[in-house]
């Protein structure tokens, strides 16, 4: 099964180190969608690696993950 986790962020610099970071972890490309009108990051991955995912989100402060 997989999950989505959307995240917001204050600026788009934070929402470009997001990016960057999961793309470090091996998360592929075409799972990562990136909003920078509204600096939301969205992850489309596998229910077993869900915690890691959040653990990289909530390592850049977002506003919110949902």
């Amino acid at each position: 099964m997989t999950a989505a986790i959307v995240a917001t962020y204050n600026d788009v610099t934070t929402v470009k180190n997001v990016e960057d970071d999961l793309r470090a972890t091996g998360i592929p490309m075409e799972e990562i969608r990136v909003d920078n009108d509204h600096f939301k990051v969205r992850v489309t991955i596998p229910d077993v690696t869900k915690a890691e995912v959040v653990e990289i989100l909530e390592r850049h402060r977002p506003l919110e993950v949902h």
